[in-house]
């Protein structure tokens, strides 16, 4: 007598295991998800703390404008080099942070500028080349992704 299992035993493991994974997997998609949203809003926090910081050892001036003038159009260069270069600025601030952050959707870490005359989009713009919105002048910083969490909230409204 062979001790081996037959082919309707085989088909059956299989079957058990498919509907385990059908089952399993879901959920971890669902915490996928999860992380993906905890980690934007721990971005978007890290990134608002610095230009707070950074706000207020430059007297009043946000990060992103060229020698710290408002009156010169902001960049994304300027703001992302002072975000992460160990940069000294005028009252001794350095970086917070060594790399700029992906947005945890896109996985892009470019961000759109919006210039000081320029009205803040109330909707995510280019998702396809830009993961962050930032305007200097209000200090506004935005995940730029379409759709919403898990519970219902527009991503560019964290």
């Amino acid at each position: 007598m062979k001790k081996a299992f037959s082919l309707i035993e085989m088909i059956i493991i299989i079957a058990v295991l498919g509907i385990l994974a059908s089952i399993v997997v879901p959920t971890f998609k669902s915490y996928t998800q999860q992380v993906k949203e905890a980690t934007a809003k721990d971005h978007l926090r890290t990134l608002r703390t610095i230009i707070e910081v950074y706000t207020a050892q430059n007297d009043g001036v946000p990060p992103g404008y060229p020698d710290n003038d408002v009156l010169k159009a902001p960049t994304a260069v300027r703001f992302t080099e002072l975000m992460t270069s160990t940069v000294v600025s005028g009252n001794g601030f350095t970086n917070c942070i060594v790399k700029f952050p992906e947005n945890p959707f896109s996985n892009k870490s470019s961000i759109k500028i919006i210039g000081n005359v320029e009205t803040f989009p109330s909707a995510p713009v280019q998702t396809d080349l830009f993961g962050w919105i930032y305007k200097p002048a209000t200090k506004n910083i935005r995940l730029n992704y379409n759709g919403t969490d898990s519970q219902g909230v527009r991503y560019f409204d964290y």
